[in-house]
């Protein structure tokens, strides 16, 4: 009875610790992220320094400081063209990364990001077709968005009919289903700046399909992305159980009166919807959805309930920070984040398929 107590007591502390570990780590990223903020505002071709861009941020949103010692040049450029970018930078950067999670855990691969299920491809066929043949004019300066948003809804309930035409939607079966719509998908594409015979017009879609953050605007747009990928981010913390339930396996998950089927397709909706508003409003950014994951878990641990806010944050910081890159490396031109992300992230991939064939996985 006597060692049973005690091993109670060590699983209590252990779980103590890994709760404090996890705090200083939220509190940390926060601060860290907070600090990304103000210093991407300030930085571009026209510097702007930190305590300047606080300051402006302050009296815009609360008033304060009441005396203005910046110049309306200075305030134009932090409120209307900077802070919209590198707000939109963190909220697609935290939704890629927890849709990361969530698909991660779905299909039960740790190769999984958002570009696996089609979703991408959508959106890039029909931000295609908005580009080059005016689809979704009707929709005026929200047109190229809503035309992406659909294409993304349109790949992600193509995948799920797809992948549900057997009865069930496995992880087997998702996966299979993502990767021939995303191929047919990007075929299409192909095919639309093939037709077109614009060269203005390709050049358009391929900034496009590689991502950037020049459209964020304090528009609704903006607002909707931070709606649904608050609306994420809470839906898969509170289920951080069931997803850890879900990435051991079906049988488990059913055991412990977890319907797999059920759940994986709410999850697909979810994941369809966030990852389908965010490329509509950034294009097709790569690798934030595989790498953010698999830092989250080696600094917080396996349980979802943790690695999903973790996640949330380092994907936001990334994100920032890789637009600072496509701003300044090639000033005044600017490089598609897309690339930027897939630079960062190549060498991660690396060193995971490296340790996976280490531990024979």
């Amino acid at each position: 009875m006597g060692t049973a107590l005690m091993s109670g007591r060590t699983e209590l502390l252990g779980v103590a610790a890994q709760r404090r570990r996890t705090a200083l780590w939220l509190l940390a990223l926060t601060a860290a992220l907070t600090v990304t903020g103000v210093v991407a505002v300030g930085t571009g071709a026209i510097g702007i320094a930190p305590l300047t861009v606080a300051r402006i941020i302050g009296h815009q949103l609360v008033g304060w400081p009441g005396e203005v010692t910046w110049t309306l040049p200075e305030q134009a450029i932090v409120w209307q063209v900077r802070l919209p970018r590198v707000l939109l930078g963190m909220l697609v950067g935290a939704g890629l990364a927890v849709c990361g999670v969530a698909l991660q855990a779905m299909v039960r691969n740790v190769l999984a990001d958002p570009y696996l299920l089609g979703i991408n491809s959508g959106a890039s066929s029909g931000a295609a077709a908005a580009i080059l043949f005016g689809a979704g004019a009707g929709f005026g300066q929200y047109a190229l968005s809503t035309s992406a948003f659909l294409g993304a809804l349109a790949a992600s309930l193509l995948v799920f009919v797809i992948a549900r035409s057997g009865g069930r939607v496995t992880s087997i079966r998702l996966l299979l289903a993502g990767v021939a719509v995303g191929y047919a998908l990007y075929a299409t594409t192909s095919f639309l700046i093939f037709a077109s015979g614009s060269a203005e017009g390709s050049r358009s879609v391929m900034f496009w399909l590689l991502g950037s953050l020049g459209l964020a605007r304090w528009n609704a747009l903006l607002l909707v992305a931070a709606i649904v990928v608050g609306v994420t981010m809470a839906y898969l913390t509170v289920l951080g159980r069931r997803l850890d339930v879900l990435a051991i396996g079906d049988e488990t998950a059913q055991t412990l009166g977890v319907s797999p089927d059920r759940f994986r397709m709410r999850l697909l909706v979810l994941v369809s919807l966030s990852v389908g508003v965010l490329v509509s409003a950034a294009g097709s950014i790569g690798f934030v959805g595989l790498v953010v994951p698999h830092l989250a878990r080696r600094i917080v641990g396996a349980p979802h309930v943790r690695v999903v806010p973790v996640a949330a944050l380092l994907g936001a910081i990334l994100l920032v920070w890789a637009d600072v890159l496509a701003r300044v490396l090639l000033a005044p031109q600017e490089i598609p984040i897309g690339i930027i992300t897939s630079l960062l992230g190549a060498p991660f991939l690396v060193v995971l398929i490296r340790r996976l064939h280490a531990t024979g996985a």
